[in-house]
């Protein structure tokens, strides 16, 4: 069989696609991503607690990467509205990195892979607006899906 894009009808336009006929099961995705620091920057945020003058970098980016995971279907224009029943998003400081991790659930008809990506993306874009000010040579690396369950096929990377 061979596979086609799911957003795009047999016109060529953008479609959002009709989920009314699916069955209702539980979903994750889990997400990840990294904010690459140079050494120098990276040591002096650490000696800091990860303390910036906007407050905590880390709980900053937490709290703005679940409200993206939340605006998902506002942002990116063919996504479905979906009632989400938890999001967990952790941010772990490692060598002269974060690595962010978004692990999203619900109950619905279509998956959630959007709204990890997204939440990952958001933390990221946080970090670096946080941190722009020490340097610009900060890199936002590896977003990526790495597990869904549910629906028509699992994957896990």
């Amino acid at each position: 069989m061979e596979k086609k894009l799911s957003h795009v009808n047999e016109d060529g336009n953008a479609t959002m696609v009709d989920v009314s006929e699916k069955r209702m099961t539980s979903r994750i995705a889990v997400a990840s991503g990294r904010v690459l620091f140079p050494s120098k920057v990276f040591k002096e945020l650490s000696d800091q607690d990860f303390l910036g003058k906007k407050g905590s970098i880390v709980q900053t980016a937490v709290i703005a990467g679940i409200q993206g995971v939340k605006k998902t279907s506002e942002l990116i224009p063919l996504c479905h509205q979906i009632n989400l029943t938890k999001i967990d998003l952790d941010i772990v400081p490692g060598e002269n990195e974060f690595h962010i991790s978004c692990t999203v659930k619900c109950n619905g008809k279509t998956g959630v892979e959007m709204e990890a990506l997204t939440g990952v993306s958001v933390a990221a874009l946080t970090i670096y607006d946080m941190c722009k000010a020490l340097s610009q040579n900060i890199v936002i690396s590896t977003l990526q899906l790495e597990k869904k369950i549910g629906g028509k096929n699992d994957f896990e990377r």
